[in-house]
């Protein structure tokens, strides 16, 4: 129970204070597991594009681009010290224990290959000998204290889109910088306009503001297009209220209630906030140098032609059921729901009159649309695609996160493991209806899809709550398509020394 003093914090920290009350129910109830019924495969819910139809989507989207508003959406709020662990573990453990630790070995034997060798090394020099007669044993706790200390190069502190990434010779790029590339590649839109965002964090804000007025005017003027770029965090009212391992609220030191952020799905708050045709979705750490851009490019523009001939189809069927609702209308609805869109019509559709399928139909394709690129899966961590049953008995398409899914059972696990691709946050995204109007977001999300997880505070245990994620549960009743696109277009960088795989190089 939340006592007077409690709920006038809550309201001071402009949170509905049912929202909070609901939270707390959930950490009572738990979130139920969502029931999958089958995995979506290639042929049943997985497309694969011939080169024929690669070539058309393209096309179609090349040529529909300049009328469109664009934004590219890019997550990006994330520190790098999760990347930095095992080099923050030798450090605490101490150089002795390097022969048992591969990962620092391997660091140290390819440090000239990272693209931050050259600004490692001239800060090194600034405290004596420089990188090539520092590479001793004796010298690595100083080399990465100088590497990720903010006294040095703070790569331990920074957020991932800040670090070097690629090496071009003279030029050495940070992820912010590869998206800039990439956005003049498939995201000019009206006015030969490229737009960013970045989702950032508060701390980290002004620093990607600085990189971007360092490195804008040289991109316009190498690409020819003009970059708008703005950002957004966060926001406080997303978070989440933490309770004690008994469902209690936790309650810190100074008599204050603990929020906490909500995950990746408070994210929708900010892309509902978005104001364009087309958005596409991909996270700061998935990019690649140029000479592997073309297949990220090539896949990403067949995903928007895709999404355009689609949603027209929709529109056309739903401006035609607002006309009249006819046999004709209704069968047009029926095959633009079903074979465009690759939904499953319940079983007591048939037995609806015609107004009813006429409306029901309406119904499923007034909804925000998403093409979402699926690579084959190769034991990444990733939500799959499958199969769900909606309340209205159809087939809905739906990307889940293991943590909804009840394992213990085994037609279910059957059912996950039988999953052959994982989405890499790869979409493309339609948030405008047929009349031109921007959906409510927020009202197709699914509030029972979200998790409960267990962490500390100064040394107590409690129970955060994160919201449905922002590519499964708070996409959940969008129309989706599902498409194959080739793994070379996933390469993420989880580690440091993900950096030295081929594919960054």
């Amino acid at each position: 129970m939340l006592s007077n003093e409690q709920k006038q914090q809550i309201s001071a920290l402009g949170m509905p204070l049912q929202t909070v009350e609901e939270q707390l129910q959930n950490f009572k109830q738990g979130f139920p597991f969502l029931e999958i019924q089958d995995a979506a495969k290639i042929g049943d819910g997985i497309q694969v594009l011939t080169e024929e139809q690669l070539t058309t989507a393209v096309n179609e989207y090349e040529s529909a681009a300049p009328s469109q508003a664009l934004v590219k959406f890019v997550p990006a709020s994330g520190a790098a010290s999760r990347m930095f662990k095992n080099l923050f573990g030798f450090l605490e453990k101490g150089t002795d224990s390097l022969e048992d630790d591969a990962f620092v070995r391997q660091f140290f034997a390819s440090i000239d290959s990272f693209a931050f060798y050259e600004d490692l090394n001239r800060e090194l020099q600034k405290s004596g000998n420089d990188l090539p007669t520092a590479l001793n044993q004796k010298e690595y706790a100083r080399i990465l204290t100088v590497l990720l200390e903010d006294e040095g190069l703070g790569y331990g502190n920074l957020p991932k889109g800040l670090l070097k990434f690629h090496a071009y010779g003279s030029e050495n790029r940070t992820p912010v910088e590869e998206h800039f590339v990439e956005g003049a590649q498939y995201g000019v839109g009206k006015d030969r306009t490229v737009r960013l965002h970045f989702t950032v964090s508060p701390e980290h804000q002004k620093k990607f503001e600085e990189k971007v007025a360092e490195v804008r005017p040289a991109m316009e003027k190498r690409f020819g297009v003009t970059f708008s770029v703005d950002f957004s965090q966060q926001k406080k009212t997303t978070d989440t209220i933490a309770v004690d391992l008994d469902n209690e609220p936790f309650v810190e030191d100074n008599g204050d209630l603990l929020f906490r952020p909500a995950g990746h799905g408070a994210l929708l708050a900010n892309l509902n906030e978005i104001d364009a045709d087309l958005v596409f979705i991909k996270n700061i750490d998935n990019v690649v140098p140029d000479r592997l851009k073309e297949t990220t490019t090539t896949y990403k523009k067949a995903i928007g032609g895709l999404l355009l001939r689609a949603q027209s189809e929709a529109f056309q069927a739903l401006k035609a059921l607002d006309k009249a609702v006819s046999e004709a209308t209704v069968e047009n609805a029926r095959q633009v729901f079903t074979q465009t869109l690759g939904g499953k019509l319940p079983d007591a559709f048939q037995t609806l009159t015609l107004d009813e399928q006429g409306s029901f139909l309406h119904n499923k394709l007034n909804r925000p649309i998403r093409v979402c690129g699926m690579v084959e899966n190769t034991g990444e961590p990733g939500g799959g695609p499958f199969w769900v049953k909606e309340l209205d008995g159809s087939l809905s398409l739906q990307i889940a996160e293991t943590a909804q899914l009840d394992l213990d059972d085994p037609d279910q696990k059957a059912i996950f493991q039988a999953a052959t691709h994982f989405n890499p946050t790869d979409l493309v995204c339609g948030i405008k209806d047929y009349r031109g109007k921007p959906f409510d977001l927020m009202a197709y999300r699914d509030p029972k899809t979200g998790f409960i997880t267990q962490k500390s505070k100064s040394g107590r245990d409690l129970k955060a709550q994160e919201l449905p994620g922002l590519w499964n549960g708070s996409m959940a009743h969008w129309n989706s398509l599902f498409v194959e696109v080739p793994l070379i277009t996933f390469n993420p960088v989880k580690t440091i020394n993900d950096l030295l795989r081929d594919v960054h190089q």
